[in-house]
């Protein structure tokens, strides 16, 4: 994990669960994350798996400069690239692992701007497969953030977080990113956590 927000983000969530593989949603306290709120976004799960966005962040309205509330969190993604995000999706709620990946997304013609994106399970109402909680960070901005609005999310690696990881928790150290395994197509893989 590369991005302050994304690492902050996860120690909260695997505090919480205390040993479970999720936490409640109830367990969410805003106030606690309130320094990553804006990347912070919190899908449903539903029986048509769209996974409607119930809440949304500032800072990822402002990367499609509109409301992302209600919007199904794979029309953000281009029509190529949406069997990978439910595979994200499904990864998270078949596994109770979190999910990170490497996205980017531009305005056309513009330079893409590379994001991080976390997605962690929740429960709720004691019911397993209900809620993902999630953020989208970038340690730099493209100028046209803000300004215009982007277009579709593009994956290009990802990896699945094992509990316990030791890499997950501590700040980013260069000497310790792992080197990819190969390439699946468009995305690198890399070796994931036991």
């Amino acid at each position: 994990m590369r991005q302050a927000a994304t690492r902050e983000l996860f120690a909260y969530w695997d505090r919480l669960r205390k040993g479970r593989a999720a936490p409640e949603r109830a367990e969410i306290d805003p106030a606690a994350i309130r320094n990553v709120l804006a990347d912070t976004f919190l899908l449903e799960i539903d029986s048509a798996c769209v996974f409607p966005i119930r809440l949304s962040g500032t800072r990822l309205n402002a990367l499609w400069l509109s409301e992302q509330k209600g919007r199904s969190f794979l029309d953000l993604w281009a029509d190529d690239e949406r069997r990978d995000a439910m595979a994200l999706m499904l990864t998270v709620l078949d596994g109770a692992h979190p999910v990170i990946a490497g996205v980017s997304a531009a305005p056309q013609g513009r330079k893409a701007m590379d994001m991080e994106l976390l997605l962690l399970p929740l429960r709720h109402n004691g019911k397993t497969h209900a809620r993902v909680l999630g953020c989208i960070t970038s340690g730099a901005r493209e100028p046209w953030f803000g300004l215009i609005a982007a277009e579709k999310l593009a994956l290009h690696s990802m990896r699945v977080v094992g509990i316990g990881d030791d890499e997950a928790l501590p700040p980013h150290r260069p000497e310790a990113v792992q080197a990819p395994l190969g390439r699946r197509g468009h995305l690198t893989v890399y070796a994931g956590g036991a």
